[in-house]
């Protein structure tokens, strides 16, 4: 029973419960003043009733504190399953509320860290273990120090310094230190001279794939900030290179905006694609299509794509497909990017940090 838990003050709590202890208090001494009792025998009476009446309403008051005390010491031991329930509505009520959601939050977070510490050992141990492997064949003579072994060894060295650069970028997206530098981009040499790169970081994975990119029109321009387009554009075609079969071939398609605001683009490979229920997922870190694959990729890809996509206030997203063989299935292998057409750039939202 908590009488007070009602009132949505402490302040009024407090004063409740001073008024009606006196007030319980005078009734009683003028009782026994009338009575003709002793006050040796009135005032002990008086204050064993008076701290029972304080104790009853008070009942509850203060048990919201007790809880977050022994909640807090459990979290500096790192159990961040801490919970407060309470039915009051008073500021404690409200500060025991926002503690269970600073823990929830803090549960989420530790959660996170723990993933991520475990992706990146995972992600690092992968090429790191290749590496070392070859370069002892190297040194004990099982393996003849010739390009195609040393090519084996560069490739899984620039898989390694990708997984780097990623997390620094990760970490400047957390710190929110990046900022935008735009400048008009001419589409149609700025996505060949993309389209190149990643056609010679495919031939030496010794993925076998066609390009073909349409711009319409020709001289199809946006304002936005080279760097951060071209490692959108670098990713989402590695990422396209990485699941497309032997001989398969990467679209990339832009166009202007109906509206006039910006320009659209769509990267579409003709690789199993992503499940409907996935579509969301993969733009998360560590996220490859819903699970791991033997593609080689970090899982970092398409989150620093959307990260870069939303500082421009962009979208990206993955739409339909219209293959016949995708169409069936609801799988998708279309990424599709909306960049608007501004030589201020918008800044980072509050929540892309947390949502990258």
């Amino acid at each position: 029973m908590r009488p007070l838990s009602g009132l949505g003050s402490f302040k009024v709590k407090l004063g409740v419960l001073v008024g009606v202890s006196v007030a319980v208090a005078s009734a009683l001494a003028w009782i026994g003043s009338r009575a003709g009792l002793s006050a040796l025998l009135t005032i002990p009476v008086v204050i064993v009733i008076g701290l029972a009446v304080t104790q009853v309403l008070a009942r509850g008051m203060t048990s919201p504190l007790r809880e977050m005390t022994r909640a807090a010491r459990a979290m500096a031991r790192g159990d961040y399953g801490q919970r407060i329930t309470t039915s009051s509505r008073d500021e404690v009520g409200q500060l025991a509320e926002a503690f269970t959601v600073m823990a929830r939050d803090l549960e989420e977070t530790d959660r996170m860290r723990r993933d991520l510490v475990a992706n990146v050992s995972h992600e690092l141990r992968t090429p790191v273990a290749a590496l070392r492997g070859q370069l002892e064949n190297l040194v004990d003579g099982v393996t003849e120090a010739d390009p195609a072994a040393l090519q084996v060894a560069l490739t899984e060295t620039e898989r390694l310094s990708r997984l780097v650069d990623h997390l620094l970028d990760l970490s400047r997206l957390d710190a929110g230190v990046i900022r935008l530098d735009p400048e008009l981009i001419e589409l149609t040499p700025f996505l060949h001279e993309a389209a190149d790169a990643a056609a010679l970081r495919a031939r030496a994975r010794e993925r076998d794939v066609r390009w073909m990119i349409d711009v319409r029109p020709a001289d199809l321009t946006v304002h936005a900030d080279p760097e951060r387009i071209h490692q959108v554009i670098a990713n989402l075609l590695d990422n396209a290179a990485r699941h497309s079969p032997a001989g398969g071939r990467i679209r990339v398609d832009a166009a202007a905006l109906e509206d006039g605001s910006g320009i659209w683009l769509e990267v579409r490979d003709e690789g199993p694609g992503i499940a409907r229920e996935d579509r969301a997922r993969v733009f998360e870190r560590f996220q490859r299509g819903g699970g791991a694959d033997s593609s080689g990729g970090t899982g970092l890809g398409l989150a620093i794509a959307r990260w870069a996509v939303t500082l421009h206030g962009g979208t990206i997203d993955v739409r339909d497909d219209d293959a016949p063989a995708h169409r069936a299935d609801g799988r998708s292998s279309v990424i599709h990017v909306t960049l608007p057409d501004t030589t201020q750039a918008p800044g980072p939202s509050p929540g892309t940090a947390a949502d990258a």
